[in-house]
């Protein structure tokens, strides 16, 4: 099941050949009520074609937005650091959530793109195991973590949740797909272009700490709560990895695509 958000409520999205429909849920506010309710439970209103840029952030109020880097290892290697021991975990700050068709500003000559899956927490909790992990999901989005690079790499060693966290640095969407809907995500493709041109592809097999890692390891430090997002990593392929660097800048068109999860559209202002 897909649950989006269409103006300031719940939707049930599906899609046939390429046409998205939408049936408003009524018996829900929030994505999070609707996936709690669960699909036996939903009542719907008439489903209804509906385009893409219709949709809208699909949790805007999130708590904790958790990101983790240096999770795939051609990443590691093309920025010439070592592969993690541990997740190496940071916050983006919820207030730079923004829906999966954006218009975004970039703060300044060195933004820079990371599409990764978002893990979104259903029932929270402290030390989870590793082995009861998935049940806590409630499903999975497409995210895209842009990154100031000039502000992230001022000192040594660098910051990162200040450089992700401008206002609509962190695009989510475009909608939770439930996990009985995607029986296998590591083997989805995960798939970044600008202005058309493939920067980033990669199965997400190829990330180092699974979501179920991550969920265990984080729930031993701090309190997952529902609606918790955790962006697990983006793969090789950023402008900041390449020779010479490549940035965005203003007029581009950047998408961000997870088979069986959907596509952002985001033009940079």
């Amino acid at each position: 099941m897909k649950i989006g958000m269409i103006n300031n409520g719940p939707v049930v999205v599906t899609e046939d050949n390429g046409t998205l429909h939408a049936a408003p849920i009524t018996n829900a506010e929030t994505v999070m009520a609707a996936w709690a309710l669960g699909p036996e439970r939903l009542t719907t209103g008439p489903q209804e074609e509906i385009q893409p840029v219709q949709l809208v952030c699909p949790l805007p109020d999130s708590r904790q937005v958790f990101a983790v880097g240096m999770n795939y290892a051609a990443h590691t290697k093309e920025l010439g650091v070592a592969a993690p021991k541990a997740p190496s975990v940071f916050t983006k700050f919820p207030s730079s959530l923004t829906g999966p068709t954006v218009t975004v500003a970039h703060h300044g000559e060195k933004t820079d793109w990371e599409t990764e899956l978002v893990v979104v927490i259903g029932q929270g909790g402290r030390d989870i195991a590793e082995s009861d992990a998935l049940y806590h999901v409630a499903g999975y989005m497409v995210g895209q973590d842009l990154s100031d690079r000039a502000v992230q790499f001022i000192n040594d060693p660098p910051q990162f949740s200040l450089a992700k966290s401008f206002a609509g640095y962190g695009p989510i969407g475009p909608w939770l797909t439930t996990p009985d809907s995607v029986p296998d995500f590591t083997q989805q493709t995960l798939t970044t272009t600008v202005n058309g041109t493939t920067m980033q592809q990669s199965t997400l097999a190829d990330l180092i700490f699974s979501p179920a890692t991550l969920i265990s390891y984080l729930s031993h430090i701090v309190a997952l709560e529902p609606g918790d997002l955790i962006f697990t990593g983006t793969p090789s392929g950023t402008g900041v990895g390449r020779q010479p660097q490549i940035f965005l800048h203003a007029g581009d068109q950047l998408t961000s695509r997870i088979t069986g999860l959907g596509t952002l559209h985001i033009t940079i202002a």
